[in-house]
């Protein structure tokens, strides 16, 4: 499902963001029958390429993530900022943003 390919250029997230690598559209159905790309909404669902530190509370206290690399998360239909690395997208989200964790 996922491309694992090594970017060129790195990019550090900071604070509580997470980087995301949406996955590929679905173009064909389960019975066979090609979509067009126009009417295909975007993938919900992502792999996490790269996690800041965390958050800081008022007191201080660093809290790390819950999710690391390599991670497949659960996302909201709209949101996460855009950023294009070497020809490809890739989102930033924040930690809260995302709605879930894959497991297995």
């Amino acid at each position: 499902m996922f491309r694992t390919i090594r970017l060129a250029r790195a990019l550090q997230p900071l604070g509580d963001r997470i980087l995301v690598r949406r996955a590929a559209k679905d173009v064909q159905t389960a019975g066979g029958i090609y979509l067009p790309e126009s009417t295909s909404k975007d993938a919900n669902e992502g792999e996490v390429v790269a996690v800041g530190p965390g958050e800081r509370d008022v007191t201080g206290a660093l809290h790390a993530p819950n999710l690391k690399a390599g991670d497949s998360v659960l996302l909201p239909e709209y949101g996460g900022t855009k950023v294009k690395l070497d020809d490809e997208e890739v989102f930033l989200f924040r930690e809260s943003d995302i709605l879930g964790k894959f497991e297995g």
